[in-house]
């Protein structure tokens, strides 16, 4: 058995546990491990005709080259954002299966967001034997509560806004934090509420800056260090002033417009005596080493995804529910999309975290 190991879409801590994971399973079963570089981009380079591109275009996942990696972030493959059936020459699904073909790849097992699990259910469609791993630091991905990456991005945001405090409370400012989440705002919500942030902006509720304003002065003319901190996640809008959802998808050099922060702290001047801090965690929720939750989703995932390629259970995607690792079918993310449970998770008119429901509700409260 050959199997090959491909991360796509942004990077997350917590890859690098479970491409090793991978690794070490295969091994106990005397199977080959190789690894695509760069995701699907990597593999459309690739050129099958070609024995030094083909040697190239992978790398065996031996003791060596796993080697203590789940001890740092990022993805030794490396990634990219790319699927295959949507490029300047047209679908080249064509062209990814003929490359497997000439690795002599038996099974593929994919790391990605929504992106890059697309296209690995896709191949399964075609017969291909695909294993799928969600992971995304929004958490976005239907069909599983958690993806890794999730744990260490909110780690991060915690640590970093509650550091920042020092700043905006020595200039008695208002801060507004901007975090990743395009589609979702699980990421934003659930470090404003472990951080104790004054307010926290989702992707799924447009922003009425009339209602939110003077809750921000509120909370600031009543800290007795003179401060507020508001959270906002990259995808909110502001009432009346919704952007195409195409355009929060561009990269932040490509969007026309500014930010979803500095277009809120742009308000907060504008209509109060108020002045703001603007900062974007941005990158640095999925810098460096991942924490343990990450760890162990990682190593689990990785493991789980060697057992079913192991028993012929293919075209699945391993996930967690309500706390227990399982499998759905690998499509399952196309039927649906996932968010905060508005309802149940967060008061709209307050603009923070509102847990109405906890027991019997899972760890992370989704």
């Amino acid at each position: 058995m050959r199997l090959a190991v491909l991360t796509g879409g942004g990077d997350v801590p917590g890859l690098n546990p479970c491409i090793r994971s991978i690794a070490m399973s295969a091994w106990q079963r005397g199977w080959d491990v190789i690894g695509l570089r760069r995701g699907w981009e990597g593999v459309l380079e690739t050129d099958p005709t070609d024995p030094w591109s083909l040697e190239n275009s992978a790398m065996v996942l031996d003791k060596d080259a796993v080697r203590g990696i789940d001890r740092q972030g990022g993805t030794i493959l490396h990634s990219s954002r790319c699927d295959p059936r949507v490029t300047p020459d047209g679908d080249q699904t064509q062209k990814v299966l003929d490359i497997l073909d000439a690795l002599k790849v038996d099974a593929l097992i994919t790391m990605g967001g929504d992106g890059t699990l697309r296209f690995s259910a896709h191949l399964a469609s075609l017969g291909r034997n695909v294993i799928s791993i969600p992971k995304t630091m929004d958490n976005d991905v239907f069909g599983t509560d958690y993806c890794i990456g999730f744990s260490t991005a909110v780690t991060r945001s915690v640590e970093a806004i509650n550091a920042l405090r020092t700043t905006v409370a020595s200039h008695e400012r208002i801060a507004v934090i901007e975090l990743f989440g395009r589609r979702s705002g699980e990421t934003a919500l659930l470090s404003g509420f472990l951080s104790q942030a004054d307010r926290t902006v989702i992707a799924e509720v447009p922003v009425d800056i009339d209602q939110l304003l003077p809750l921000l002065l509120a909370d600031k003319a009543n800290n007795p260090e003179s401060y507020a901190i508001c959270l906002v996640s990259e995808g909110a809008k502001l009432a009346g002033n919704e952007v195409d959802d195409a355009e929060i998808s561009k990269s932040n050099t490509n969007r026309i417009g500014v930010n979803i922060g500095t277009q809120l702290a742009r308000e907060i001047e504008a209509r109060s005596p108020e002045r703001t801090i603007v900062q974007e965690l941005a990158y640095l929720m999925r810098a460096g080493e991942p924490d343990a939750m990450d760890r162990m989703v990682g190593f689990a995932f990785g493991a789980l995804a060697v057992q079913l390629i192991e028993e012929g259970r293919t075209s699945n995607m391993v996930c967690l529910t309500d706390g227990n690792y399982g499998v759905v079918p690998i499509g399952t993310l196309l039927e649906g999309t996932k968010g905060v449970n508005v309802s149940g998770l967060y008061d709209a008119r307050q603009y923070r975290a509102n847990l109405v429901q906890i027991e019997d509700m899972p760890m992370f409260l989704y």
